[in-house]
């Protein structure tokens, strides 16, 4: 293990234009559950298609934010953690150059991360289906956790928190420019991730294509780890800081 975390340091040093991919996996380790670990996971207690979808949404929207209440508690107590902090001190130091992330909880940004594409949105904002006004959620918050469905203030449309549902496109702009960034790097780093969710799950393949190298570091097998210069199987928040602190020498936050 020590010489893979010590290689894919080697490379990350080496490297002239480094991106990060994460997923669910590096958010774990800050207690918001991932989707498909046994016991554990998201889709573990429901039918996906019948609460996360856009139609469950717009037939059902109760059933959603039944579903999301307990997630939304999770998110809001939950705190960055070593992983999502060592790629911050990697940007800061100039080793990385974005983030890409399939999560929805925002703790790159807590941590510090400034640079972060957030490929299936996020909860800060929500939009009214019926009269498309996009509004700020932070006052939403407390009627939201009291069990109200949030409601548009403007038309008393159903509001929507702008996080790309099953049967969604992800948003055009984000992911277009985390292809172009993906195309530009010379490394891409993947956290936490199955890569299985597509088209997220297609970002390596760009990479590979222009001549990137591919460090893996995920508790499972992915369907890129042949492909992959090295493949860590380790916990994100141990790997990552690892990894970090062989590149950067020690200079890491706390």
């Amino acid at each position: 293990m020590e010489d893979k975390l010590s290689f894919a340091a080697d490379l990350l040093r080496k490297a002239k234009y480094a991106v990060a991919l994460t997923g669910a996996g590096i958010s774990t380790p800050s207690g918001i559950p991932d989707f498909r670990s046994p016991g554990t996971g998201l889709w573990e207690q429901v039918r996906p298609m019948l609460v996360a979808s856009i139609w469950a949404f717009r037939l059902r929207p109760h059933a959603f934010y039944d579903w999301m209440r307990p997630l939304a508690h999770t998110i809001l107590k939950a705190k960055p953690n070593a992983a999502h902090r060592a790629l911050a001190d990697l940007e800061a130091a100039s080793r990385l150059k974005a983030v890409i992330t399939q999560n929805i909880d925002g703790l790159h940004q807590a941590a510090g991360s400034q640079q972060v594409f957030e490929l299936h949105g996020h909860t800060r904002t929500a939009t009214c289906l019926d009269c498309g006004r996009t509004v700020d959620t932070g006052p939403l918050i407390e009627e939201f956790l009291a069990g109200k469905v949030p409601r548009c203030r403007a038309c008393d449309g159903l509001l929507k928190p702008d996080v790309v549902l099953l049967g969604e496109l992800l948003p055009a702009n984000i992911f277009f420019a985390a292809q172009m960034e993906c195309e530009q790097c010379d490394l891409l780093l993947v956290a936490g991730s199955s890569l299985e969710v597509v088209p997220a799950a297609e970002l390596p393949l760009v990479a590979l294509e222009t001549g990137a190298d591919l460090i893996i570091v995920n508790l499972h097998p992915t369907p890129f780890d042949s492909r992959a210069r090295v493949v860590i199987r380790c916990n994100v928040a141990t790997a990552l800081p690892a990894i970090a602190e062989k590149v950067l020498g020690g200079a890491l936050t706390t």
